[in-house]
């Protein structure tokens, strides 16, 4: 029976390359794309991404990595007192909407029925509810099918976007149940007062 003489001699050369070039480090992409599933503070990330503020930015902001704010979004992680302050401060919401502990824990995924595109709009909105268009935009999710997947007509939910419309009581519950996010968060830039409370 003949024996492969060469396959030895072929382990060691591949040694020998692995030595060479992978023993020095091998460059791989810190932050890889993640999976909307993977995102645990999808709150905090949609303040961020309605603002167009990148990850990279916030850290710099807040003079913290960009490891850790990658942590606050995508592992739950709850920063020290000091960084939730800067956070807070520079967003400008309480720490109960931005890390907010029993939906972090929770970590719900929207149940999206089907794929949907959120076009971005250029023009800028004074009143903008930036956790609601943030939400859309991590779930990219278009205002015709979030407004129709809630139950209500595209032109009212673009009222709650761009308006800080308030919604009724029951559509606010509808609202609720499909983001998985509490009220009293999602519609918190319709409410001043509630982010003016202390840090």
């Amino acid at each position: 029976m003949p024996t492969n003489q060469s396959e030895p001699y072929k382990i060691q050369a591949w040694s020998l390359v692995n030595r060479k070039y992978l023993g020095k480090g091998v460059r791989i992409k810190r932050f890889r794309r993640p999976q909307r599933s993977q995102i645990r503070n999808r709150v905090l990330l949609a303040v961020l991404m309605a603002r167009d503020i990148k990850l990279s930015r916030f850290a710099e902001e807040l003079s913290v990595s960009s490891r850790s704010v990658s942590a606050w979004v995508y592992e739950s992680r709850i920063p020290s007192r000091t960084n939730i302050e800067k956070a807070c401060r520079y967003l400008g919401y309480p720490q109960h909407i931005l890390f907010n502990e029993a939906l972090l824990r929770q970590s719900p995924i929207l149940c999206q029925p089907a794929p949907s595109r959120f076009m971005k709009r250029s023009r800028k909105y004074p009143r903008r509810s930036d956790i609601l268009t943030g939400l859309c935009m991590v779930h990219d999710l278009s205002v015709t099918d979030a407004g129709r997947w809630i139950g209500v007509h595209p032109g009212t939910f673009r009222k709650w976007l761009h308006n800080s419309q308030l919604p009724s009581p029951s559509l606010q519950e509808k609202a609720e149940a499909f983001f998985r996010i509490p009220r009293a968060i999602l519609f918190a830039d319709c409410f001043p007062e509630s982010k003016q409370r202390s840090f």
